[in-house]
């Protein structure tokens, strides 16, 4: 049953010679989170989280000037930093005195709340920041990435040069006005729905768009130039947590590079979402927000939420897999247990599933000395039954997984008349339905949890060619191979990465051991790669079926 809407208490503030509509919800007597919208939105882009919020702290929102209903001065000057900083203070004074809140902004909400974390850090306990980065970390970035003209620094800098063309646009007299006024808030609506799946509902786009946007123009030309060309030795001990939306189309998540030395106390959480991810994605926002305050405040986490923060956290030293949860199927030996201990020595918690219980049990606890503790399952990966207690099972004590590597497999030798129909399906519910079932289930998780995610399928080269000795292997493993295919299209919409990593066998010749094998599936992670074939045998049968399917046919027919 969903629980009640917390009532909402609107207030006026008195703010730096503006009036300030102020929203409340939620116990007063709780940890205060400030929740300060962007351009052009209102209050109302936070309904949703603050609703999430609000059963757990005391939510407060306002509309920033020129937004909604708050006053709008006239004139460039009035919306410098100096007048939104009197107003936040306003509002601080007003819903949460003498003690610290939780800052959270968005885009412009966020660029102002960078400037409070840096000018007034005694106010905050801790700092959420989402799609709007400080403006003088903006300046700093550009001058690294100009001054040493490397390739990808060039490229990095004139993406985001890319994505800030409306800042120019705002630039200009009377232009970004007359276009607000002349109904440019319709296609601004449509926009946000076809670019960013978020459809209007009531209070969002507001009604007020049209004169919101006209207004807020304002904030662009009062800060943007004049701190991007000079910008300031801007630094905070807040503990901050940046989110960073993956598909933004207006903020690079590069922005992110070289934050750490400016804000030692930081974690970053990147999300496959578009600019808006406080609509697109409130679940996760709320989540996110409510972990970085009972982290900041020492209160209790679940082990889940613990790993997580881990995760986020950018501190020195911190390996790759640091706050990861990898689920490896086929892990009591071989290619499995080595992948398990090559993910578990670069800080993941590894989940060690394999049919031999005490073959799963050994390659946990030698994940166990190599990172966080590891946990071991028995499980049948062609029985669809255990397959769904064993999701639910990791999911209920341990979380989504982050990394799932459906390595059962049971290659078949021989040819197509030595096999009796249960031999094929034995071959076939092993090396195809195994896959199936660790992608179907595992993903759908992941898709919920909207956090994105990577799923390995490991194969025999066998899949890339026909093979007259090899009939079974080659026919279960290309059917997975066009699987891992399949899923990867339709998958990376939601941010998550398929790879297929043809391991050696399959007719592929001699090739690297598991421990070589397991680092390949590692980087395969790590660079979303699609297809990875292990041995140069399996590249050079991958490429000759691709050039000279007829000349494979003809070798197929000899062994």
């Amino acid at each position: 049953m969903t629980p009640p809407a917390s009532p909402v208490i609107r207030r006026r503030v008195r703010g730096d010679g503006v009036d300030l509509a102020v929203y409340e919800q939620g116990d007063r007597s709780r940890p205060t989170v400030l929740l300060v919208h962007g351009y052009p939105d209102t209050h109302a882009v936070w309904d949703e989280v603050a609703e999430r919020l609000a059963e757990r702290f005391h939510v407060v929102r306002y509309d920033v000037r020129g937004a909604g209903a708050s006053s709008r001065p006239a004139g460039r000057r009035r919306y410098m930093f100096e007048y939104l900083m009197g107003d936040m203070q306003a509002v601080l004074d007003a819903t949460a005195p003498e003690r610290k809140v939780h800052l959270v902004g968005h885009d412009w909400g966020s660029i102002q709340s960078w400037e409070a974390v840096c000018t007034m850090p005694d106010r905050f306990a801790s700092f959420t920041s989402i799609s709007g980065p400080c403006l003088d970390h903006v300046g700093h970035w550009m001058r690294r990435n100009l001054t040493r003209p490397a390739p990808s620094n060039l490229r990095r800098a004139a993406g985001q040069a890319a994505r800030s063309w409306y800042i120019y646009v705002f630039q200009t007299p009377l232009l970004p006005e007359l276009m607000w006024r002349a109904g440019f808030s319709r296609v601004f609506t449509r926009a946000l729905e076809r670019g960013e799946g978020v459809p209007a509902r009531p209070g969002h786009p507001a009604e007020s768009l049209a004169r919101d946007g006209a207004s807020g123009t304002g904030l662009y030309r009062a800060n943007m130039l004049r701190r991007l060309r000079g910008p300031l030795d801007r630094r905070t001990d807040v503990p901050t947590q940046v989110i960073v939306p993956t598909r933004d189309l207006f903020v690079s998540p590069h922005l992110v590079g070289g934050l750490a030395g400016r804000v030692p106390n930081l974690s970053v959480r990147p999300v496959a979402a578009g600019h808006w991810v406080p609509r697109s994605h409130p679940d996760a926002v709320a989540r996110w927000i409510g972990e970085h305050v009972t982290g900041v405040q020492g209160g209790p986490l679940s082990a889940a939420e613990s790993r997580a923060l881990r995760g986020a956290r950018v501190a020195e030293g911190r390996r790759a897999f640091d706050g990861s949860l990898v689920v490896v199927t086929g892990a009591g030996g071989g290619t499995g247990r080595a992948t398990a201990l090559a993910f578990a020595e670069r800080g993941a918690e590894v989940v060690a599933a394999d049919i031999a219980p005490a073959a799963a049990q050994r390659t946990a606890e030698l994940a166990g000395l190599l990172g966080p503790a590891g946990h071991a399952y028995t499980v049948d990966v062609t029985d669809p039954a255990a397959m769904e207690d064993f999701a639910k099972s990791v999911l209920h004590e341990h979380g989504v997984p982050d990394v799932v590597v459906n390595n059962a497999g049971a290659p078949t030798a021989g040819a197509f008349f030595d096999h009796s129909a249960e031999d094929w399906k034995a071959a076939l519910d092993v090396d195809l339905w195994g896959v199936i079932h660790g992608s179907r289930l595992f993903a759908a998780q992941m898709a919920e949890r909207k956090q994105g995610g990577h799923i390995v399928n490991t194969l025999s080269a066998a899949a890339f060619a026909p093979s007259r000795a090899l009939p079974a292997a080659a026919t279960g493993d290309a059917a997975a191979l066009m699987l891992s295919e399949c899923l990867r299209a339709e998958l990376k919409g939601k941010g998550i990465g398929v790879s297929a990593v043809c391991v050696p066998g399959g007719g592929a010749g001699r090739g690297p051991g598991p421990d070589e094998v397991a680092k390949r599936i590692v980087a395969a992670v790590r660079a979303d790669r699609a297809v990875v074939p292990v041995t140069a045998g399996a590249r050079l049968r991958r490429a000759a079926y691709r050039v000279c399917p007829r000349i494979v046919r003809l070798l197929a027919r000899r062994g």
